[in-house]
């Protein structure tokens, strides 16, 4: 096996990632609004998906990848508002426990780990 070649340790599901970006922006004005909505739809640009109200999620292929998704959104953070970046590995996040109401969902579906290549 070559260095640059994936192998089984580099598909581990502890070296697969998660980033949830979750934020609460104020919107009270206008310009506020505009900022909150910008930071919207760069996160879905970069390839999040909404997970919930002001919760947004994407699967990286390793620590590498997250850390610059990481960079990237610290760059065009709004400048009121909270946001809070979280980080799972993806046997993690295949434990995290869904409601919806009062009834237990299944997991959702981690990506199929050959649509990386």
């Amino acid at each position: 096996m070559t260095m640059g070649s994936p192998g089984i340790g580099q598909l581990s599901g502890y070296r697969l990632m998660w980033i949830f970006v979750m934020f609460d922006l104020p919107v009270t004005t206008k310009s506020e609004a505009r900022a909150a909505t910008r930071f919207r739809e760069y996160l879905l640009d970069e390839g999040f998906e909404k997970s919930q109200f002001s919760v947004y999620a994407r699967f990286c292929s390793g620590k590498e990848q997250m850390e610059a998704y990481l960079r990237r959104i610290e760059a065009h953070l709004p400048d009121k508002g909270e946001v809070h970046i979280l980080s799972f590995t993806d046997r993690q996040y295949e434990n995290i426990i869904r409601f919806a109401g009062q009834s237990r969902r299944q997991p959702r579906k981690n990506p199929d780990q050959l649509a990386l290549f």
